[in-house]
């Protein structure tokens, strides 16, 4: 059974883990673009960012895999939403306040 530091150590590590997926420009810029709440397909949001699909499919899959996004399929294309998780909740509301005031 594992104890209530052991429990606190997990959490700071997976807290830890899904501030440094963050710490990366592009999925930054990315989940920008996300905030519309409507599931963006990857060719849409390598347009946007200005990157390659393939580069832009790592970011998402890295994203997803960390629980903030989660892939729609429509036909042969994959697109893809923010999750509802409040964690996701919570980046959105801290990057939409301070995304322009922090630009130098």
């Amino acid at each position: 059974m594992a104890t209530a530091t052991q429990k606190e150590t997990a959490a700071t590590a997976a807290l830890a883990r899904r501030l440094k997926v963050l710490g990366e420009p592009a999925r930054m810029r990315i989940l920008c673009f996300l905030f519309a709440d409507a599931p963006v397909c990857v060719t849409s949001i390598a347009a946007e960012v200005g990157t390659s699909v393939a580069i832009v499919s790592h970011h998402l899959r890295v994203l997803a895999k960390e629980g903030l996004l989660e892939p729609v399929r429509d036909g042969k294309q994959v697109c893809y939403r923010l999750t509802t998780h409040p964690f996701t909740e919570d980046i959105k509301r801290l990057v939409c306040k301070y995304r322009s005031s922090l630009s130098t």
